[in-house]
């Protein structure tokens, strides 16, 4: 949460000028004046530097570690791209992968095949909810001088969607490859896998408002109840082992 909170506050210190002429923005505290630059700032600084001294000595130092490469990754690399390239959204999808991977390292203690690919399932399953998001936004983020696919670049924004509604299936697939889960998980998983792709299908192929928002609305519940399904189906310690034996 204190990640969050530093991001999104150095995000609306840089970019009043621009929050300004968006309708999605224009509302935001430090554009209508309600709080100060220095605040936001201050608020920010308080949560950043306390935040990855708890992760570093209260949980791991590696878990502090990708703590600190976010907030640098958001900061310094993902908002000022957003006014320059539309390479924006991968870092961005980079950034909302690395809290869940976290998560795995402060449970583990270490980085292994089970947080990567729980980074990945949150890296890909980003392009076809932000990609429909956007889509609905092209005037507010043309306005405000962002560089999105959806504005710049309107047909890769839904190619890219629909290619990671498709690596979505293929991430499941490879849970229990990876021994993350037991095999039933990309069995039970690819109705909702399938549905999604079929949503980012269709928003390819439509390029409208209403496509988008099916999409969008569609990832809102898939990401929970697919990571649902990922917990009730995962391996658990001492199960392969017994089918070595069994084997033997």
């Amino acid at each position: 949460m204190e990640e969050i909170a530093v991001r999104k506050q150095h995000d609306q210190f840089f970019e009043v000028p621009f929050d300004s002429n968006m309708n999605r923005t224009k509302n935001r505290p430090l554009v209508r004046g309600q709080i100060s630059p220095l605040l936001a700032v201050s608020f920010a600084t308080c949560c950043a530097v306390p935040g990855v001294i708890l992760l570093t000595w209260g949980v791991n130092p590696l878990t502090g570690a990708l703590g600190l490469f976010n907030i640098f990754l958001y900061t310094c690399c993902y908002t000022p791209l957003k006014r320059m390239s539309i390479a924006n959204t991968w870092v961005g999808a980079v950034v909302g992968a690395i809290p869940p991977v976290m998560g795995w390292t402060a449970a583990t203690g270490g980085l292994d095949a089970g947080g990567l690919l729980l980074g990945g399932i949150l890296y890909s399953w980003q392009f076809p909810h932000f990609n429909a998001l956007s889509w609905g936004l092209r005037e507010d983020y043309s306005r405000g001088g962002y560089c999105m696919m959806s504005v710049t670049h309107p047909g890769l924004c839904r190619r890219v969607a629909l290619r990671h509604c498709l690596a979505l299936v293929g991430l499941c697939v490879a849970a229990p490859v990876l021994d993350v889960t037991t095999w039933a998980f990309p069995v039970v998983s690819l109705p909702i896998n399938l549905y999604i792709s079929y949503l980012g299908f269709r928003f390819y192929k439509d390029a409208d408002r209403k496509s988008s928002r099916k999409l969008f609305f569609c990832s809102l519940w898939h990401l929970p109840l697919l990571l649902l399904l990922m917990l009730t189906c995962k391996q658990r310690p001492g199960e392969e082992g017994d089918k070595e034996n069994a084997q033997s």
